[in-house]
């Protein structure tokens, strides 16, 4: 008798098994309910709401409207900063508002032109504007990645070789060099305005839809274009800003070592731990001792490097130089962060874009959809990321943003330059110079 309700309980449970198989429908699936026979039993399909369609429309919708006010917001902001303030036009800063002004590109000609047709799944904005948004696509990217290349490239001068860099970077020369950027992108993004359709495509509901599609002549070509994206806007960039801010970073950790050193001599000095009748640290080819280029005698933060001056100094000095290896730390930790949030906002759009190319099929049945877009999404934050990371977390360019938009409820007063922008700014350490230079933004 138990060997033949466990014979039923078994036949019961395989009936359910195969009446419980998962619907197509992407909106449902099904449980079971006792009703229809199954055996002895009966089970009826009963429908329990997955997680609704709407849901996920309105988690992208939300994240796509915050990061794309956030990048019209802080880039407009800087635009406007760098042209109403004269003071603020340096050669960092030229670049600067190169960036600012192709971020600002990146928001409003990516974002709403990706997440409309991506939600509707339908490009309605009809076949001109298919060539034209695609096109100010590559351009915007294209820009924005050149002028993080051409400021790595310019802070790395300014700061291991401060010198030489005198000669050449003048304003001149970086409105020069942002011309370049934005000739070179209007050229290599030639190719999305021949080759952007709009094609038309039967959705699952048997509705006419369209898609701005690139189509190339031979999946060779097409081959051959996303990796040559991936080399000009990613790997190449990406390697340039690692060496940069690399030889950056050991620049400025050599000066940590060297501060610390000179504390260390000053205070067994003070402490009388060098004996009698000690004297400077003599400076040779190779021990990191530097010279000091001349500045205005009143200057604090450039006074005599060496522990042996006059005793009323020394607690001035010793502020100084508290306060600039603070911001040395600092200034290692953001050149870390702004190499990895390249990396973090970039590399899945390249990647992805690569795997589209040599196997297609695949990446869109993996991708479509919610994936997709958020990898959209994320290379888009770079755009809301740029102007916090280079401008808003500098000290300079807070009070130049402050000082313009209180002229809208008080005169405009002349701000002055106070000696604690230290905080800001990193060491140049060469062996002929021991100069202050900007480090995150304006110098």
């Amino acid at each position: 008798m138990d060997l033949q309700k466990m014979n039923e309980a078994a036949a019961l449970l395989e009936c359910m098994k195969v009446q419980s198989i998962p619907s197509t429908n992407y909106t449902t699936n099904f449980t079971l309910d006792m009703n229809n026979t199954c055996g002895n039993s009966t089970v009826i399909p009963k429908q329990t709401p997955q997680r609704p369609k709407d849901l996920d429309y309105s988690v992208r919708i939300l994240l796509y409207s915050v990061i794309f006010l956030l990048s019209v917001f802080g880039n407009t902001l800087i635009i406007i900063v760098l042209i109403v303030n004269k003071r603020m036009r340096t050669v960092t800063n030229s670049f600067l508002l190169s960036l600012a002004v192709s971020d600002l590109m990146v928001a409003l000609f990516c974002m709403p032109f990706t997440l409309i047709p991506n939600l509707l799944e339908d490009f309605i904005f009809g076949a001109a504007m298919c060539r034209i948004v695609a096109y100010l696509m590559g351009i915007s990217v294209s820009v924005s990645t050149f002028s993080l290349v051409a400021i790595a490239i310019e802070r790395y001068s300014a700061i291991c070789n401060p010198l030489k860099s005198r000669a050449w970077q003048t304003r001149s020369h970086a409105y020069r060099v942002i011309a370049a950027t934005w000739i070179l992108s209007f050229i290599i993004m030639i190719p999305y305005p021949i080759f952007s359709i709009l094609i038309m495509y039967t959705k699952a509901n048997k509705t006419q839809a369209h898609k701005c599609r690139l189509i190339w002549p031979k999946d060779e070509v097409q081959q051959a274009w996303y990796l040559l994206l991936l080399f000009i806007l990613f790997f190449i960039p990406g390697i340039v800003m690692i060496i940069a801010y690399g030889l950056i970073s050991r620049e400025l950790y050599r000066g940590i070592q060297f501060e610390l050193g000179q504390k260390k001599e000053a205070n067994a000095q003070k402490n009388g731990l060098n004996g009698l009748g000690s004297a400077s640290p003599s400076c040779d080819e190779g021990d990191g001792c530097y010279i000091q280029v001349s500045k205005r005698p009143n200057t604090m933060e450039m006074s005599t490097l060496t522990p042996c001056g006059g005793t009323k100094l020394d607690r001035p000095r010793s502020n100084t130089s508290e306060a600039k290896l603070m911001a040395k730390k600092r200034v290692i930790r953001m050149l870390i962060v702004i190499v990895a949030m390249f990396f973090v906002c970039w590399m899945p759009l390249y990647s992805v874009n690569t795997w589209k190319a040599f196997d297609h099929q695949s990446a869109s049945n993996a991708l479509s959809g919610a994936p997709i877009s958020f990898i959209h999404l994320l290379s888009y934050t770079s755009a809301c990321v740029n102007p916090i990371i280079y401008c808003f977390m500098n000290k300079r360019f807070r009070k130049a943003f402050l000082a313009t938009f209180a002229c809208c409820w008080k005169p405009c007063r002349r701000l002055r330059e106070s000696e604690d922008d230290i905080v800001a700014t990193g060491a140049s350490l060469s062996k002929f110079s021991y100069t202050t230079v900007s480090t995150l933004g304006p110098s």
